[in-house]
This record gives structure tokens, C-alpha cells and sequence, in this order.
């Protein structure tokens, strides 16, 4: 079900985020949001939000079963092998 707040824009361009918005977001106190641009629609979602879409993503299109911490070990462990061999 989709919402519609209205908020003021100053004259600096700053926004206040009405609590129904952080709540649906599920951003308390200080947090993190992204901003896309589609036209002249404007959306945001939570960085918790966007993790998940990502990790979703990940896990539809990997096909040998690794978990994304795993990809990142073996990542981190590739860029250490580099590294000592470029020393």
C-alpha cells in the first residue's frame, strides 16, 4: 500500500522526513537513505533495503552454492596475494 506525504522544501533545499516515512523506511535517530531520480518521480529506500535487494540478486544469479561472505574472503585473499607479490 503506497503513501503519500507532503513536506515543505526551504529555501536551501533541505527536506524533513515525516515520521511515517522513516518509519516505513525503518530509519531512526541518524540514518542513511538513497535517493534515485526516475523523470520526475523521486524514491527512496534504506540502505538496510538496498542490502537486501543486493543480497537477493546475489543469491538468484550464483550458481556454485558460495555465500557472499565467501566471495568476499576469496577477494580479500586474492588482493593480499597480489599485493605481497607486487611488494
Amino acid at each position: 500500500m503506497s503513501q503519500v506525504v507532503t513536506m515543505r522544501v526551504a529555501a536551501n533545499g533541505r527536506v524533513v522526513l515525516p515520521k511515517a516515512a522513516r518509519e516505513a523506511l525503518g530509519v531512526t535517530g541518524a540514518g542513511v537513505v538513497s535517493l534515485s531520480v526516475d523523470g520526475d518521480e523521486v524514491k527512496l529506500t534504506s540502505m538496510a533495503s538496498n542490502v537486501k535487494r543486493a543480497q537477493a540478486l546475489y543469491r538468484e544469479h550464483v550458481k556454485n552454492g558460495t555465500s557472499s561472505d565467501d566471495f568476499l574472503e576469496e577477494r580479500r585473499q586474492e588482493a593480499a596475494k597480489e599485493n605481497a607479490r607486487d611488494r
